[in-house]
C-alpha cells in the first residue's frame, strides 16, 4: 500500500488490515525460525557424537588393518579389498521441516558378503572389515545430518531476513500510515465540526 495514500476511512481500513497481516506474518516467521533453530541445534549435537564415534572407529579399523597387513601381507589384503563389490544400496529421499526439504538417507542393513575364506585369513582382517563397515554406516548418517544442518541454516538465514524486513520496515511503515491517516481524518473531523458550528452561529444571528 502506498504510504502517500489519500486519507480516507476506506484507506484507513486497508492500512489496518495490511498492518495486521504484516504482524501475523512476522509472528509466523519468528515461530518458524525458532523451530528450525531447535532442529539445527539437535543436528549439531548429533553430528558431534557421530564424528567422535567415527574417529574412534577409524582408529580401531586402521589398527586392525595394519595388523592384517603384517600377518597376511599388504598385497594379499589389497587383493581381498579389490574383490569387495560396490555398494549400490544407498537411497536418498527427503522430508520437510517447516517447508525446508532435508535429505533422508537410507541404506540396506545387510552386511556385505564375504569375499575371502576364513581358513586363509586372520581375525585381524575380520575386525578391520567390521570396523570399516561401521565407519561406512556412520559416514552415511553423518552426511545426512551435516547436509540437513546446512539446509536448515540456510533456511534460518532466509527466514531471519524476512522477519527482520517485516519487523523493521513493513510493520513500522504501516504503523506510520495508520497513524497519519487517523490524524488526518481526526483533523478533518475537527475542521468539519468547527465549520458546522460557525454555520450554526451565523444562522442564529440572522434569526
Amino acid at each position: 500500500m502506498n504510504p502517500n495514500t489519500f486519507p480516507t476511512k476506506g484507506n484507513l481500513i486497508l492500512a489496518k488490515n495490511s498492518l495486521t497481516l504484516a504482524s501475523q506474518g512476522y509472528e509466523l516467521m519468528d515461530k518458524k525460525r525458532n523451530i528450525l533453530l531447535r532442529e539445527l541445534m539437535g543436528l549439531i549435537d548429533q553430528a558431534k557424537d557421530i564424528q567422535a564415534e567415527i574417529d574412534s572407529t577409524f582408529t580401531a579399523a586402521y589398527q586392525a588393518l595394519q595388523k592384517a597387513n603384517i600377518q597376511l601381507g599388504i598385497h594379499t589384503v589389497q587383493d581381498i579389498a579389490a574383490s569387495v563389490p560396490e555398494d549400490h544400496s544407498i537411497r536418498v529421499k527427503t522430508r520437510s521441516i517447516m517447508g525446508t526439504e532435508i535429505p533422508l538417507v537410507q541404506a540396506e542393513s545387510d552386511r556385505l558378503q564375504l569375499t575371502y575364506g576364513f581358513f586363509s585369513t586372520t581375525e585381524s582382517l575380520d575386525q578391520a572389515r567390521m570396523h570399516f563397515e561401521k565407519v561406512k554406516e556412520l559416514t552415511i548418517r553423518l552426511s545426512m545430518v551435516e547436509n540437513s544442518a546446512y539446509r536448515l541454516a540456510s533456511s534460518i538465514r532466509k527466514t531471519q531476513k524476512r522477519a527482520n524486513a517485516l519487523k523493521n520496515i513493513t510493520i513500522p511503515t504501516y504503523q506510520n500510515l495508520v497513524a497519519t491517516i487517523s490524524n488526518a481524518l481526526e483533523e478533518k473531523d475537527r475542521e468539519e465540526f468547527t465549520r458546522l458550528k460557525v454555520i450554526k452561529q451565523v444562522k442564529n444571528k440572522h434569526l
